[in-house]
This record gives structure tokens, sequence and C-alpha cells, in this order.
């Protein structure tokens, strides 16, 4: 039992404050985290897988992500009469309180504040665009002070106590990621297929190649990355024996899933299609015209960005609001609250300041901590807590075990292979890169 002095601090925290989200909150909150920047690197990561892997990249990830999110969703309230409400319980029931914890909150800390400095990378780097796109005889402005601009929404946005509070700011984004990403693929068909259009693969030697094809199954993975928080936003669901919170939240997976699958396939392969190999690796970079149009796409980006930052944040905040009250014994309030998150709005904006490298982030962040957070930690809870039968004569037992099998085989390999291309990307841009610029 908590204690009146425990519940009063869940009742401040941002994850546990509020359980009085609708169904349609999952389905937006869901589109949010995961129609992000990768959507628009999905026809850069085409053009080094090629047509055949990449297509079936594409659609293997959506399959097996929308199995382990199923995953995810049934084991928040697995034990009667308890709710997960945050990804590192999940982790500390099926290993134990310290192994657990040691597992999941690395990785998740990895992959959160991994995303919201990419998202700081793209909302500057739109922000640039948009303003070069509506008054091209303007005086450049260096893409750090639009990085800067973009942070400093964050600034006053952080401030939002919890996810119900955000679901303004989730819905505008949600909404945004699909206009943006019509418009990215609606205006690909309308330049048609290039002439000097090559669909071979982009670098010149096989180590080339071979790093390249690493990297872009990173990207994939950081496309598909919205089970890092979805414990935390069902915890902000109401939930009773008779109605379980898991019934309304994957009815907004599967709303946010189909939507997922109208913003990626598209994108992805007419953009390879139009402009092969010589797609940049932000498919709104190498559009250029019409000019209102896509000034408009990438003003749509830098909205949906807000409020995707704002939804990885969230578990970040609780994670060190927590230790700052529980642990470190601060008196919760307005101030602690102020000063933490401003503090991480801040350091996320610096780092993104100093490497701002897009697709080699996607890369490097979407193979180190994705792939396990995605495809490797799920299926390994799942089979750690219900223990199902091996080798049974029952079909779907055979075709679940089946499937984990394919879900750990694809995390390992891009936990610890696409790192690699995705530094390496970043050690190129960076050779290209000037602060200055």
């Amino acid at each position: 039992m908590q204690t009146e002095k425990e519940k009063s601090i869940d009742d401040w925290l941002p994850i546990t404050s509020s359980r009085n989200a609708k169904w349609w909150y999952s389905a937006f909150h869901n589109v949010t985290a995961m129609v992000g920047a990768g959507v628009l690197s999905l026809p850069f990561a085409m053009s080094e897988l090629g047509w055949g892997p990449g297509v079936a990249v594409l659609v293997v990830s959506w399959i097996v992500t929308l199995y382990t999110l199923w995953q995810m969703v049934e084991m928040h309230e697995m034990v009667p009469g308890k709710r997960f409400d945050r990804y590192h319980e999940l982790g500390q029931h099926a290993f134990g309180d310290k192994l657990g914890l040691w597992i999941v909150v690395p990785q998740q800390l990895v992959v959160e504040v991994g995303v919201d400095i990419v998202y700081m990378v793209t909302g500057g780097k739109s922000l640039k665009k948009f303003h070069e796109l509506v008054c091209p005889g303007c005086t450049p402005i260096r893409q750090t002070y639009f990085i800067i601009i973009f942070g400093s929404s964050h600034l006053v946005l952080s401030q939002l106590p919890n996810f119900n509070s955000i679901s303004g700011v989730s819905l505008a984004a949600a909404v945004m990621s699909l206009s943006y990403s019509t418009i990215a693929w609606g205006a690909s068909a309308d330049r048609g297929k290039q002439a000097d259009v090559e669909y071979g693969y982009r670098a010149s030697s096989t180590a080339g190649t071979v790093f390249n094809f690493l990297s872009a199954l990173g990207n994939v993975a950081f496309a598909y990355a919205g089970h890092n928080v979805v414990l935390e936003i069902q915890a902000t669901m109401p939930s009773t024996p008779e109605k379980p919170s898991k019934k309304p939240m994957w009815k907004g997976v599967i709303v946010a899933y189909v939507v997922v699958a109208l913003c990626y396939f598209p994108v992805a392969l007419v953009g390879y299609w139009a402009f092969g190999n010589g797609v940049k690796d932000n498919i709104l970079i190498t559009l250029d015209k019409p000019r209102w149009l896509i000034a408009m796409a990438n003003m749509f980006v830098v909205v949906h960005v807000i409020g995707s930052y704002q939804i990885y944040a969230m578990p970040v905040f609780d994670m060190m609001e927590t230790v700052l009250v529980k642990k470190l014994h601060f008196p919760p309030g307005l101030t602690l609250r102020l000063i933490a998150r401003t503090v991480y709005v801040a350091f996320t904006m610096f780092i993104a300041i100093t490497f701002p490298f897009f697709g080699g982030l996607l890369g490097f962040f979407g193979g180190f901590a994705f792939a396990p957070t995605t495809y490797f930690l799920p299926c390994t809870f799942w089979l750690a807590i219900y223990k199902p039968r091996r080798f049974s004569f029952s079909w779907i037992a055979n075709w679940v075990i089946t499937k984990h099998n394919i879900c750990i085989i694809l995390g390992i390999m891009l936990m610890i292979l696409s790192p690699i291309g995705g530094l390496r990307q970043i050690i190129l841009e960076a050779q290209d890169y000037s602060f200055y610029s």
C-alpha cells in the first residue's frame, strides 16, 4: 500500500498525474511519436538498401513492430491490480529490480534523448529551409540560430505538466505528419522520374556500400520508434477490471499504424522512384518546387517535431523528477520543474548545435538503441514472463515462438551493426560541415 506522501508524489509526477485519456489520445500520441523525422529519411534509406531489400525491410518492420507493440499493450496490466506505467517497470518485473532497471533505463534514455536531439536538428533545418524558400534574396542565417529559435519554443512547452496537457500539441503534430508526408510523396510524384535517375548503390566501394546498408537499417529502426513511450501513453488511460486500458489503447494503436502505413510507404517508394540514389537524407531538402508547397511542408515538419519532442521528453522529465523528489528528496513544485526541464532542453539544444548531422544521427541512434527497445526487448520480456511452451502441437504457439525468434534476431543485428554505418556517416557529414553555414 502507498503512503499518503507517496500517493501525492505520484499524483504530481508527469506519467501518473492524469488518467482520463480517451482512445483517440492513444491514436494521435502514437502517430506523433512514430511518424517523425524518420519518414523524411526513408527515400534516402531506400537508396542505400535498393529496391528489393528496401521494400522487404519496410514491410517486415511494419509487421514486426506492430506485433511487439501489441505485446507491450498486453503486458501493461498483466499482473492483476497492478499497472506497469513505465518501460523500466516492466523490465524490472521481467528481470528483477536491479537488472531490469539497468537493462532498460540506459537504452530508453538514449532513445528519448537521442530523438529530442535529432528533432532539434530537424526543426532547425526545416526552419532554415522555410526561410530560404520564402525569402530567397534575404541574407543567409546560420543553421545554429534556427536551432536556437526552435529550441526556445520548448523552454515554454516543456513546462506543461503531463501527457494529457500536451494532447492539443500532439493532435496538431499528428495532423501535420500526415500533411507533410502527403506533400513529400505528392510533390515527388509530380516531379516525376528524373531524366538522370540511377537506382544503383550510392557508394563506389564494397565497404562503403556495406556501411551505407547498415546505416539505412538504423534509419528504418528510427522510423518505427513509438515503443519507447507506449506504456507511458497507456498509463494516462483509465482502467478497471471490466474495462482494462488495453482495449482503447489497442484501438488507438491500430488507427495509428494505418496512418503510419499511409505516410511511410508512399514517401519511401515514390521518393526513391523519382530521385533514385540522388535523393538527400531529408526528402524535403531534395524538393524545391513548387516553392510555396515545399515551404508549407517544412513548416508542417516544424509543428510536428515540436509535438514529437514533447512526447519523447515527457518520460525523461518523469525520470528526472522521480530521482530528484524520491531519491534526493527535493520538494515537488513549480521551481523544481522549471529548473530541471529548462536544463534538459538547453542540453539537447547544445548537442544539436554541436552535431547537426541528421542522416548520421538517425542511423547511429536508430541501431544503437531503437532496435533493441523496439524489436528485441518486448519479445524478451514476453518470453521471460509468460514462458510459452516450445515445440507445442498447437499451431498458434509455434507461430508465436517463430515470431519471437524473428524479432530477437532482427533486434540483435540492428543493435550491433547499424550504429557502425551511422557513425561513419556522421564522420563523412562532419568533413563537409561549416559552423558558419
